[in-house]
């Protein structure tokens, strides 16, 4: 008669198989950055006008975008900034990218589908704030 062997538990397998996770990570990760670049979340539709002149170099830029989200834009080369905010805090960013007694002009770009009420309601802050050189940015018009 031959010996048995005491029945031992089996040892559970706890290892979990990654490979087919890494596979999806990393088709999403190539559908990303494949698309991103694809996607401009601040192009705005400026209204078209037959004569334009260009916005001055040193200008600070508000963007009003068609769902009514505000950006500050500061081009200057050494102080670039480009940043969200609210109507609330749009004039105290404003004149805190200019230097002391520098008069900038600020340039609000509005999309042409934001309700004329909300470029008002900016400028109108803008102007209690102290800043007085305001302006509105308007594209050329596409002559056909």
């Amino acid at each position: 008669m031959s010996e048995r062997r005491p029945n031992r538990p089996r040892r559970l397998n706890s290892h979990i198989n990654v490979v087919p996770y890494i596979d999806v990570m990393l088709v999403l990760l190539v559908i990303f950055m494949v698309t991103s670049p694809l996607t401009s979340p601040s192009t705005i539709d400026l209204p078209q006008m037959s004569q334009v002149s260009t916005n001055p170099s040193i200008a600070i830029e508000i963007v009003i975008q068609s769902n009514g989200q505000l950006q500050l834009i500061d081009r200057d080369s050494s102080r670039f900034l480009e940043q969200p905010t609210t109507i609330e805090n749009v004039s105290n960013l404003a004149l805190s990218r200019m230097q002391s007694g520098e008069n900038r002009p600020v340039v609000i770009s509005a999309d042409k589908n934001v309700l004329y009420n909300h470029v008002l309601m900016v400028m109108d802050v803008l102007k209690e704030a102290g800043i007085q050189r305001v302006g509105l940015s308007v594209a050329p018009k596409i002559q056909s």
